[in-house]
């Protein structure tokens, strides 16, 4: 079984009280694959988009083809099923989804095979 890696953030500085009720926390989670997963607990403001966050998160600089499909998918209102690659609990969000308090945004990875295809392949093995 590989290694897990776990991040979780938070700058500790003091806030103003006005300041802390603007803030909220969100989390972040995806698995790249089976041996490196990668979690986080981010402090964003009210407010702030979904793409925001993974920006926040440093994400877009740190994955790559995430910030290329981002790039592609910014102005798409309505996810499409197959090719949407972020959601909030599993359900698949635009990028300009304004984030609730301690919503957790997951990045999907692409699936090397179709699951229908896997099971049919298992069973005939």
């Amino acid at each position: 079984m590989g290694d897990t890696v776990v991040e979780l953030t938070g700058d500790g500085s003091k806030h103003s009280n006005a300041l802390q009720s603007e803030l909220m926390t969100v989390y972040l989670a995806y698995a790249e694959d089976e041996q490196r997963q990668h979690y986080l607990a981010l402090e964003v403001r009210q407010g702030t988009s979904l793409y925001e966050a993974l920006g926040k998160a440093g994400w877009l600089e740190r994955f790559a083809a995430l910030a290329k499909w981002c790039e592609q998918a910014v102005d798409i209102t309505t996810p499409t099923a197959k090719r949407w690659h972020v959601g909030i609990y599993a359900q698949k969000q635009p990028l300009n989804y304004l984030l609730q308090p301690f919503d957790r945004i997951e990045v999907y990875r692409s699936l090397s095979a179709d699951p229908m295809s896997q099971r049919k392949n298992k069973s005939r093995g």
